[in-house]
């Protein structure tokens, strides 16, 4: 089967990306589909990857088919022959190159979650606001929003097809730091990471509780957990991988492991969150379960490809759940790929990501998730650490009040 290009005789936009360990591998591999298999107003050429190892990034840059490499991203944001900066780092650094490219004119694409601080998110996200202006566009990486599934989700939602909704449950579950030797890598830092369990992968269910049901966290009751506090110091660490050094040297974890907390959103709907990576025998699971007075929807990650559908007002002798197969061509982003049944995986979210982020530049309209999306999700993140650190009092999201005024007839819902 022949794919769609890009439209032939249109410059592609040059790429520049930082960072070449976990995301920044799955977002080369990104960079290299989008364009060969979706039918693109405007194409990507991998021009550069950055990293801060020479001989590391020199090895990225052949295996992942970049055409150049650098260790100096500052250099990389004042080239001429760059368009767009994509940020794979750590989140230290997310505020201070992303600022810098947005204000040198390039497209951002940013990961998760946009800073370590609201500080540095609003920071970011004004510099953003002013660079739109201008024409130059930002998106922050939540990629499971690019999940067919989870965009069908959204739909039938957004269509009224599950009624009033009224309850959102979530929970993203990892076991890749249950064993007490595993070393001190970067995630489990704070000036590095800005949290741990909560930030790392909490933030993606926050983003997408608000994605599907198309309401915004207002507050939040949370409990947080530290369950090892000292871990040997590493020898090398990237990813979700590190080497170990010296049993005897040891290190503070300054992050939570587990974060657990309820929420209510904008229009109403109560909400169970729960973000751990000590959930043993766990790899990477994502659920999600949305119920309202028509009807409920359900997701598993560890089948991606599946929606369960409940329709509340089905007769009762045929009542029951449905598993939607989202394989079709009428499915989001589902055409580009195979025929019904064939399924797609995790990569391709981060492919999803790249060609709307394409596709947006070329229209001449902001993306989605925006940085202003991603500071809500910061805000929310602050939220529950500061409940957490206040024995679970309930602790309204900043800026909230003013978002459900906006929200509509149900926004003036409190918390009894």
């Amino acid at each position: 089967m022949t794919q769609q290009h890009a439209t032939a005789g249109v410059p592609p936009l040059r790429v520049a990306q930082i960072g070449y360990a976990f995301m920044g591998a799955a977002h080369s591999l990104a960079w290299r589909t989008a364009p060969r298999v979706f039918d693109l107003p405007r194409g990507a050429q991998m021009t550069v990857i950055c990293g801060r190892t020479a001989s590391a990034t020199e090895a990225a840059a052949h295996k992942l088919g970049w055409a150049e490499w650098s260790t100096d991203w500052r250099e990389l944001v004042a080239r001429d022959d760059i368009d767009i900066v994509d940020v794979c780092t750590p989140g230290d650094s997310h505020a201070e190159i992303a600022i810098a490219a947005l204000e040198a004119g390039k497209h951002v694409l940013c990961e998760k979650p946009l800073g370590n601080t609201v500080a540095e998110a609003e920071e970011m996200t004004a510099v953003a606001e002013a660079a739109a202006a201008r024409g130059v566009r930002s998106m922050v990486g939540f990629n499971y929003r690019r999940l067919p599934a989870l965009s069908l989700a959204r739909q039938m939602v957004a269509d009224g097809r599950l009624g009033e909704v009224r309850h959102i449950r979530a929970k993203y579950q990892q076991d890749w730091i249950v064993d007490p030797a595993f070393p001190l890598a970067w995630r489990l830092q704070k000036d590095k990471a800005g949290s741990g369990a909560l930030g790392d992968i909490g933030a993606h269910i926050i983003d997408l509780a608000q994605f599907v049901t198309g309401q915004k966290l207002v507050g939040v009751s949370a409990t947080t957990e530290t369950f090892i506090k000292q871990r040997p110091l590493p020898a090398a660490s990237s990813g979700l991988a590190a080497s170990g050094g010296q049993a005897a040297e040891m290190g503070e974890v300054t992050v939570d492991d587990a974060a657990i907390f309820t929420a209510r959103l904008a229009g109403g709907v109560l909400g169970v969150f729960e973000a751990t990576r000590f959930a043993t025998g766990r790899k990477n699971v994502i659920r999600l379960e949305v119920n309202g007075s028509r009807g409920s929807l359900a997701f598993d990650f560890e089948a991606m490809n599946e929606l369960l559908v409940h329709d509340a007002e089905a007769d009762a002798e045929v009542a029951g759940w449905t598993r939607i197969q989202v394989t079709e061509p009428n499915h989001p982003y589902v055409a580009a790929w195979w025929p019904p049944g064939h399924l797609i995986g995790y990569e391709h979210t981060f492919t999803h990501e790249v060609v709307d982020l394409l596709a947006d530049i070329a229209a001449g309209q902001d993306p989605t998730p925006s940085f202003a999306d991603g500071l809500q999700v910061q805000r929310v993140l602050a939220a529950v650490e500061q409940s957490a650190a206040a024995d679970s009092h309930w602790t309204p999201v900043p800026g909230s009040a003013s978002e459900q005024a906006e929200d509509g007839p149900d926004s003036t819902l409190t918390r009894s």
